[in-house]
């Protein structure tokens, strides 16, 4: 069974000022989710869902899914606010859903097989996808949930234009994941600097050799029975927050200190590119057109 790729591309695109998965950035109007597809595809994927909002369904399928008829089998689940375990209620005041882990949660009915989970609104390079579909056609799991992830190094996959939130990790001499924790508000200082700043007001001075999670993993359908239990104990504890939210770094984290799972860690040679700020746009696409220059994509993707 090929394995699956999992789009989370739910998100409002708040600090972008848009629905940044429909913004063009190829040279014939292709945005990052054809890049992520045709890219996939080719690493021998053999279907993709796609976690959208279901006020955006009908102009999503018509300028995204609808490319991909006869080249990949196209699925859509709904990632809602109101998607809660049962005897839980949104908070007066909560306008957005919960989060990554809850956006992969909403996909729970649709996905038996082994599954690539990744972010819309990022580029992650051809060699990722191989690396992530070849470990994905063999994962079973044993004792132990048989999961995988594909690293950046942190200094390649930071912003000129502000803060973003990275899942800093650990690994053994195994490769395997020891930890992941979320910091959520990294910086790259004018003299070039990385800066972690803590919710606390703590500034952290890091390498910049660090691996990041830019929330590229690989997964089995064990993943859905843990997201479940978990974001019923998130609920426990932070539901009632207007803006918490229930990351799938921090849910993975706690697998391996629980001895559920183990991750296997592989770190891409591929350069990110991602579009945060509005202000990243122009250097995505420039980058991009070095791509179709060099030859690594057709000048049209699909």
């Amino acid at each position: 069974m090929k394995p699956a790729l999992l789009v989370l591309a739910a998100g409002m695109g708040s600090r972008y000022g848009g629905l940044k998965q429909l913004d063009q950035i190829g040279p014939n109007g292709e945005t990052i989710i054809d890049y992520s597809v045709f890219d996939a595809i080719r690493a021998g994927f053999g279907k993709v869902v796609f976690v959208i909002r279901k006020d955006f369904e009908e102009e999503f399928k018509s300028r995204i899914g609808s490319r991909y008829a006869g080249k990949i089998v196209v699925d859509y689940a709904f990632q809602s606010i109101n998607d809660l375990p049962g005897g839980y209620k949104v908070p007066v005041g909560r306008s957005k859903p919960w989060g990554t882990g809850h956006a992969i949660l909403a996909a729970r009915d649709l996905i038996k097989e082994p599954f690539a989970a990744i972010n819309g609104d990022d580029f992650y390079g051809r060699s990722s996808f191989k690396l992530l579909a070849d470990y994905l056609s063999s994962a079973k799991d044993g004792a132990k949930a048989d999961y995988s992830m594909c690293g950046f190094i942190l200094r390649n996959v930071l912003s000129d234009n502000g803060s973003v939130s990275r899942g800093i990790c650990t690994v053994d001499n195994n490769d395997n994941l020891k930890t992941v924790i979320e910091n959520t508000k990294i910086i790259k200082s004018d003299s070039g600097t990385v800066i972690s700043i803590r919710e606390d007001g703590a500034e952290v001075t890091m390498s910049g050799d660090e691996v990041a999670s830019m929330n590229m993993w690989g997964f089995t359908p064990s993943i859905f029975e843990h997201l479940e239990k978990q974001f019923i104990n998130f609920l426990e504890k932070r539901g009632l927050e207007e803006k918490s939210e229930f990351y799938i770094p921090a849910v993975v984290d706690q697998l391996i200190r629980e001895n559920i799972a183990e991750v296997k860690v592989m770190v891409s040679p591929d350069s990110w590119f991602g579009v945060t700020y509005r202000e990243d746009r122009e250097y995505v696409i420039g980058s991009i057109l070095k791509l179709v220059q060099n030859g690594t994509y057709p000048e049209k993707l699909f």
